[in-house]
């Protein structure tokens, strides 16, 4: 029996052990999920923290319920280490770590390159390899393959190699791992059943593709297609500033229209580790064959001066009372990048709040899922207490996260000066002057 059929026939008995390296927002509800398919999962996370907690039967991620995670950890069916040795028992790894961008807007492989240089000394024949991390068309073809073939094997005979982008929306109630399509892609036509038969036990829907580019050019083209059209959306919050027309009634309006037209909502600017980045694997790779890919940096230039808009209308809002931005006390309302989520990574709230610091504002914030807020490795905020005396004490309140938490009819009644940046205000009227985007 050949390799294939062997792990295939491992993989619809149950009977692989499936290996995720990375157990953060992605690599956790993968376990969680094939856990749940009845396989014996081996999580591996560089954070001794997150090991220690996960082996303890508690989440770390709000997706993923305690209650949820720990009878699959008591069962035996996920478990986590910090050892790459753990991981020669497996039969395919799922590598689902971050790929951030660089100051200079290119890729950082490291993370990428360190499992996968990790993974090349305890791979097995009969193994499969899929890369769900986000990054530019080509990656798994330049950087994974080459590092597991140098052992010898033969990819679609001895190892298997794919890549599957991960979608995970966190935050998301209807959507999650199983009801959410998978595009899958593998080297070879082997791979990709392979591949198949392994995400068919823990997701409802796959969508084969022809090659790993091919997959990794469908992950960039969906948020790409966000960040684009969200910069349309921006940009149009500008224009109508400028004509004085209400965006949003705008928007609501072209919404009605029943074909030919989706809505996008303008905001504080991107966040995420999604869409501020992944767009950019994008453009650096099409740099390197000199072409430029304009609407990606049109994009991404609207998008990152949002948070001065959302400043210079703070400014505004001050002036009209009489006020400076220096000196003046502004608390920040939700500093996560979305609602609902503990996530603050390319948050715009920490652009609005570094911006404002360098006006000379005096800054607090409230998140009730963020209770400690690190700016920089020298500037840490912690959450303020939610209360009356923390909206009447501020000069301005900004709304950048429309936390399902917050009232705001509250805020707008204990508040002087409001500028909600989500339209989260617009039903509620009181005592506050209320600026909107």
């Amino acid at each position: 029996m050949s390799s294939k059929q062997q792990l295939i026939e491992k993989l619809n008995n149950r009977q692989a052990i499936v290996g995720i390296i990375g157990l953060g927002y992605v690599g956790l509800p993968l376990a969680v999920e094939f856990a749940e398919a009845g396989f014996e999962v081996v999580g591996l996370d560089v954070s001794q923290e997150k090991v220690d907690q996960l082996n303890g039967g508690g989440s770390y991620i709000p997706d993923i319920p305690t209650e949820r995670l720990r009878p699959l950890v008591d069962a035996g069916r996920l478990w986590a280490t910090t050892s790459y040795d753990d991981l020669r028992q497996v039969d395919t790894v799922s590598i689902c770590v971050p790929t951030p961008l660089r100051k200079t807007k290119d890729p950082d492989m490291s993370y990428i390159i360190q499992a996968t240089d990790s993974l090349a000394t305890i791979c097995h024949e009969g193994m499969l390899v899929v890369l769900e991390s986000t990054t530019y068309p080509g990656t798994t073809e330049e950087i994974v393959l080459p590092r597991l073939i140098n052992n010898g094997f033969t990819v679609g005979e001895d190892i298997f190699v794919a890549f599957s982008p991960e979608r995970i929306d966190p935050g998301n109630k209807k959507f999650g791992v199983r009801n959410t399509p998978k595009i899958i892609g593998g080297m070879t036509a082997d791979c990709t059943e392979v591949v198949t038969a392994l995400y068919h036990t823990a997701v409802d829907t796959l969508v084969p593709v022809s090659s790993p580019t091919a997959a990794e050019m469908v992950k960039l083209l969906e948020n790409t297609f966000r960040a684009v059209n969200i910069a349309l959306v921006n940009e149009l919050v500008l224009m109508c500033d400028r004509l004085d027309v209400d965006a949003w009634e705008v928007i609501n309006a072209a919404a009605t229209k029943p074909f030919g037209f989706m809505p996008f909502y303008p905001g504080p600017g991107l966040g995420g580790h999604c869409i501020p980045v992944d767009p950019h694997y994008l453009s650096w790779k099409l740099k390197t064959l000199n072409y430029t890919a304009r609407f990606i940096e049109l994009a991404s230039e609207i998008n990152t001066s949002m948070p001065y808009y959302v400043v210079d209308k703070i400014s505004e809002g001050l002036n009209d009372r009489c006020k400076s931005v220096r000196g003046s006390k502004i608390v920040i309302l939700g500093v996560a990048y979305k609602p609902d989520v503990n996530d603050t990574r390319e948050s715009p709230a920490l652009d609005v709040i570094t911006l404002l610091l360098e006006r000379g504002a005096q800054v607090a914030y409230h998140d009730p899922h963020v209770p400690t807020l690190h700016l920089s490795d020298a500037q840490t905020f912690a959450c303020e207490t939610y209360n009356d005396d923390l909206l009447e004490s501020a000069d301005c309140v900004v709304i950048v996260t429309n936390h399902s938490d917050y009232d705001w009819q509250h805020v707008v009644d204990h508040s002087q000066l409001v500028v909600d940046t989500r339209h989260a205000t617009t039903t509620v009227t009181g005592k506050a002057r209320v600026i909107t985007l």
